[in-house]
């Protein structure tokens, strides 16, 4: 809490000077990409990986650093032959009920490793949905009623025209 209260009055002193000088958006970056070194320099990264931020911060471009994780991590799933998906369930999965899920999409994806990211979704009735680059499958409660009203009504629709063939060569 101190560091914070410390903190103000430098802050307050640097945005009216930079602000002064029609710079504050520049210094705002350039703070951003100061701390993100820092962040780097103090943790146990390694040293690519903190020269790495050290470049990506001192061209400004810290806003980035997400899409460029995940565009690495993307590189390296493929490098690696593993492939992530994303499953959406109403209750968090068990181990078991991971690797067993991990399992089978990983023998429909061609015997590829398969990198759950789970996504708990309370408002689901049941079952799963599996999202990744390769696969889309719907496993789930509302899916399973939705593709079932779909053919209750085109069976239905099937009927009535069927009903209708048959009444109009009857008269």
């Amino acid at each position: 809490m101190k560091r914070r209260r410390a903190a103000a009055p430098y802050a307050k002193a640097l945005f009216e000077l930079a602000k002064e000088r029609g710079e504050a958006e520049l210094i705002g970056r350039e703070l951003d990409g100061a701390a993100a070194t820092e962040i780097a320099e103090r943790s146990s990264l390694s040293k690519l990986t903190t020269d790495f931020l050290a470049l990506v911060a001192g061209r400004g471009r810290t806003n980035h650093l997400k899409v460029i994780a995940e565009k690495y991590q993307k590189r390296l799933d493929e490098d690696l032959g593993r492939v992530r998906a994303h499953v959406r369930t109403p209750v968090p999965l068990t181990d078991e009920e991971r690797e067993t899920l991990s399992a089978k999409l990983g023998k429909a994806l061609g015997s590829r490793q398969v990198v759950l990211e789970q996504i708990v979704d309370r408002a689901m009735l049941g079952g799963f949905i599996v999202d990744s680059d390769s696969i889309a499958l719907d496993g789930s409660l509302e899916g399973q009623l939705d593709r079932m009203r779909r053919r209750l009504a085109s069976a239905s629709v099937g009927a009535a025209s069927a009903g209708a063939t048959r009444n109009a060569k009857v008269q």
